[in-house]
């Protein structure tokens, strides 16, 4: 029996690519993000390996939701003891920080293992549309 081989790159380069978050509604861009931030549109793409690419969101504060999601959206927080249950509206989330409810959605579509915490530190996140990144590429 032929026995396989398993290509694993050398190096790894890293482009910046900008996101406009006012475009879609928040799923889809966090599923973009989420693709750019994982490295699964490179051709030598290797799950076990981090070779994404930085991911600049423009235009937080103005994204995007469908139907009635802010106000029936609910996100918990359970801190472990009794009566440590924390519940805040989308609607007030998006009042206070808009960044975290896109950076939420990312972070829970990427895998949970050791590579998630570093992927999700090239995510930047800019209110407007004015940064001082050097971008490669818009998406």
């Amino acid at each position: 029996m032929k026995s396989q081989k398993t290509y694993i790159p050398k190096t790894t380069t890293r482009a910046w690519l900008e996101i406009d978050a006012s475009a879609k509604p928040v799923g889809r861009v966090a599923t973009v993000i989420a693709n750019a931030l994982r490295g699964k549109g490179k051709r030598d793409f290797t799950p076990h390996l981090d070779m994404g690419d930085f991911v600049v969101a423009t235009n937080v504060e103005n994204i995007k939701f469908t139907g009635r999601k802010v106000e029936q959206k609910k996100y918990h927080h359970y801190s472990g003891y009794p009566g440590g249950l924390r519940t805040k509206s989308l609607k007030n989330l998006i009042a206070e920080k808009p960044e975290d409810v896109l950076r939420r959605a990312v972070f829970n579509m990427i895998d949970d293992h050791k590579l998630r915490k570093p992927m999700m530190r090239r995510l930047k996140m800019v209110k407007g549309a004015t940064h001082e990144f050097k971008i490669d590429k818009k998406i």
